[in-house]
């Protein structure tokens, strides 16, 4: 991911943080790199990104978009990569404290994952990827 220059975000509150753009994409790359590496060998075709908000004003964490891994068939080719995007204002904005952040960054980024390998919401549940 290229940093950007962004201002640091602000909570109001108790447990107030302030984390730059390029923090916030270190953590992302961070827990990217701390995929099992049976997990990690099987991501294909795939880039993850961070914006700050979802264009619609929707306070998602994270989205997926594309053909999960377990959707691909034998005629596969050519796609565009599929995309994870994680976004900065929603998990900021949750007033959180600083590690609680980090662990539903990590937490949104494994959940995003589990869709790329073709893993519904209620299996993610059970895992504890939500």
């Amino acid at each position: 991911m290229t940093p950007s220059i962004t201002p640091s975000y602000d909570t109001d509150g108790e447990n107030a943080i302030r984390m730059t753009r390029q923090e916030f994409e270190r953590i992302v790359d961070q827990a990217l790199d701390e995929l099992p590496g049976d997990i990690a060998d099987k991501l294909d075709n795939l880039v993850v990104v961070v914006e700050d908000r979802h264009a619609s004003g929707e306070d998602l964490l994270g989205l997926y978009e594309g053909i999960s891994l377990a959707d691909r068939g034998i005629d596969y080719a050519g796609a565009l990569p599929d995309r994870i995007t994680i976004y900065m204002e929603s998990h900021i904005e949750m007033g959180l404290d600083r590690v609680s952040t980090i662990e539903e960054i990590r937490r949104t980024v494994l959940h995003e994952i589990g869709h790329h390998l073709g893993i519904d919401d209620a299996r993610l549940s059970e895992l504890g990827w939500v």
